[in-house]
């Protein structure tokens, strides 16, 4: 048991230096800009298109996928841009996809929990005509996602199109995010609703 242990945590820390670099390499090859402090514990998922444009600040702190996520669901991180994505600096997130089909501002000092996925589209139309035909994409709505600074978002969270997140705005794991939270409160539920404001954790 103890050779196990010993080999286990030998290969994590021969593995680890390999996953900041390739991720710079990767961000780079889609076109993505990325400040300083780039820190990578497994490998990304990045798919950015021609259209896709992506900025990236300082001490970006991601985990992604098997061994990097123990808290469940160890998917891959994933940003995926057609859009305008942006992402403040000290923001942190484990095992998150982000698909931004139009425009999704991450603010700085931002901590994403395992799991959590932000769409900025319904990624289908609504209209059940258009749905089973070759233009249901093209008519799926979609809407900006703006999450403000020092938000801190629980594991296993949806952040659906059209929301802004409030500066300091905290989100309980498994909720379902569907309209506008102000600043400093906090919210959680399928659909999500008002808990407490920070205030009262004083």
């Amino acid at each position: 048991m103890v050779i196990f242990k010993a080999l286990r945590k030998l290969i994590t820390i021969l593995k680890s230096p390999v996953y900041t670099p390739y991720a710079y390499l990767i961000l780079y090859l889609n076109g993505v800009k990325v400040r300083k402090g780039l820190r990578v514990r497994g490998f990304m998922n990045v798919h950015i298109t021609r259209r896709g444009k992506v900025f990236i600040g300082e001490n970006f702190n991601v985990n992604s996928g098997n061994k990097y996520n123990v808290i469940g669901r160890q998917q891959k991180t994933t940003l995926w841009a057609e859009g305008n994505l942006t992402i403040g600096n000290h923001v942190g997130m484990s095992s998150t996809a982000i698909i931004c089909n139009h425009s999704i501002s991450i603010g700085n000092h931002v901590t994403i929990g395992g799991n959590t996925v932000i769409y900025d589209t319904d990624f289908h139309s609504l209209d059940p005509i258009l749905r089973t035909s070759g233009e249901d994409r093209q008519h799926a709505k979609k809407k900006p996602v703006i999450i403000k600074d020092n938000v801190f978002i629980g594991a296993h969270t949806t952040i659906l199109k059209g929301v802004t997140i409030g500066n300091n705005a905290i989100i309980g794991a498994c909720s379902v995010i569907s309209k506008d939270i102000p600043d400093n409160e906090i919210w959680a539920g399928n659909p999500a609703h008002f808990i407490k404001s920070i205030e009262e954790l004083k």
